[in-house]
């Protein structure tokens, strides 16, 4: 079996091939062009490879969100990284998952379809939760009296407003929207309460 197909002059795992081919076919075209032999064709191999590494269509979106995590982990750590004030990491935080979200609005909308990747054999939870708890741990570090609340207070008005922002709903309620604004007032109402 071929693990490993040349690309664009490189050599890359098969099973990682494919998933890039699943995210470009998503950007593309959205969760619904995302299928098993839509990305083989996409990735040039046959029909049946992807089912080596992927038994269900669900396990093939599974990776694919697993990957968004991985790299929304990866932006997140390197905005962390790059503050040294607890209030200025929160405020970068928010506005790198921000920026994530709407650089990749098809896959983050994927991340968070825990509805429809159950079952799929990969457990998001994995990806996900040390993401808040690296929100919980930022949160904490500004001296909050109760992070894991306001972490998820943050959260998901933050996750609510990608949301809004992915859809165009925000600018038809509030016009133009200034996300640096929003996340400064955000954070004050919460860590400066």
């Amino acid at each position: 079996m071929i693990d490993t197909v040349y690309m664009s002059g490189e050599v890359q795992p098969l099973r990682v091939r494919l998933i890039d081919s699943g995210r470009e076919l998503l950007d593309q075209g959205g969760i619904d062009a995302v299928g098993l032999r839509a990305v083989a064709r996409h990735a040039g191999v046959s029909h049946g490879a992807p089912r080596r590494y992927f038994p269900t269509h669900k396990a093939l979106l599974a990776a694919i969100a697993a990957s968004g995590f991985a790299e929304l982990a990866d932006e997140l750590r390197s905005a962390i990284a790059s503050e040294s004030d607890p209030l200025a990491r929160v405020r970068r935080t928010a506005r790198q998952y921000l920026s994530f979200a709407d650089a990749h609005r098809t896959l983050f909308e994927l991340m968070f379809r825990h509805d429809l990747l159950e079952g799929s054999g990969e457990d998001l939870r994995q990806h996900s939760k040390p993401l808040f708890e690296t929100v919980v741990a930022l949160v904490a570090d500004t001296g909050s009296d109760e992070p894991r609340v306001v972490a998820l207070n943050l959260w998901t008005q933050l996750h609510g407003v990608a949301t809004l922002r992915a859809t165009r709903s925000i600018e038809v309620i509030a016009g133009d929207f200034d996300v640096d604004s929003f996340v400064a007032q955000l954070i004050d109402l919460h860590l400066r309460a």
